[in-house]
């Protein structure tokens, strides 16, 4: 059952995003080379911490998981497309980093994710980084109410395949709130037309999943959590929690 928002309950998911926000931003300040994924993770737990709010994502224990998450956020590093555990591993020059994060303030949920390359760029990371992020731009401008729920997949998979990249079937966005995750599912791709209508008070995190490589496939690492491309090849994801409103959309994580 999809849970339509008042305005009121979308003012206080916009602060709970305010709050993602501000971690993900103190994240990608300290992500220099020799910086360790778990001192990456301290930051974000301080911000959210300082900002009288909780973390969504520690001990998070989803079906598909064998264990309770650990961290604060996901570090994705280079060939890991999502859900990496922060650990020792240090960032290195030219690593291309995913981090995704979540928080919840007042009974309300934030969700978004970021992805940068920490000091000198490979210009195809670079290039997969800026087409992740408009196909998250495209997402969100398809989010109008009586626009159907696959426009937006579509406006994602539309950018995506045209690139190349490779899209992970099984994972994609879905509706927060109350919960991190509630319905509906948002896929990253498919034809438009399909699936519920979207309404004024439906709240979802669009989060696109690339893989460089140009394959869909991708394996479970040992861990049970981190998603790694199956070639190598290096991904990239980026998300927002979005707000459908009378007069559109509106990004609650900016």
């Amino acid at each position: 059952m999809i849970e339509l928002k008042t305005p009121t309950e979308l003012d206080a998911m916009r602060e709970a995003g305010r709050v993602v926000a501000a971690a993900l931003a103190a994240v990608r300040a300290h992500a220099v080379p020799g910086v360790s994924l778990l001192e990456l993770d301290h930051v974000a737990d301080t911000v959210i911490h300082e900002a009288g709010a909780r973390s969504s994502f520690r001990d998070y224990l989803p079906s598909f998981a064998p264990t309770p998450f650990p961290g604060v956020i996901c570090a994705s590093v280079n060939d890991v497309i999502v859900h990496g555990i922060p650990d020792e591993r240090r960032i290195a020059d030219g690593d291309l980093v995913s981090i995704d994060c979540g928080a919840h303030l007042d009974g309300w949920h934030g969700d978004s994710a970021i992805s940068f390359v920490v000091g000198t760029a490979d210009r195809a990371d670079l290039e997969l980084v800026d087409t992740a992020e408009r196909a998250l731009a495209a997402g969100i401008a398809a989010c109008v109410p009586g626009a159907r729920l696959s426009d937006v997949s579509h406006a994602i998979g539309l950018l995506g395949r045209a690139a190349g990249y490779g899209i992970p079937r099984d994972f994609g966005g879905h509706g927060i709130g109350r919960a991190m995750h509630e319905s509906p599912g948002v896929a990253n791709d498919g034809e438009p037309g399909r699936g519920p209508t979207l309404l004024p008070g439906m709240a979802i995190a669009i989060e696109p999943m690339f893989m460089a490589g140009g394959r869909d496939a991708y394996r479970t690492a040992e861990d049970g959590w981190a998603l790694r491309t199956t070639d190598g090849s290096r991904a990239a994801h980026v998300e927002h929690s979005v707000a459908i409103r009378e007069d559109g959309p509106q990004v609650l994580t900016a």
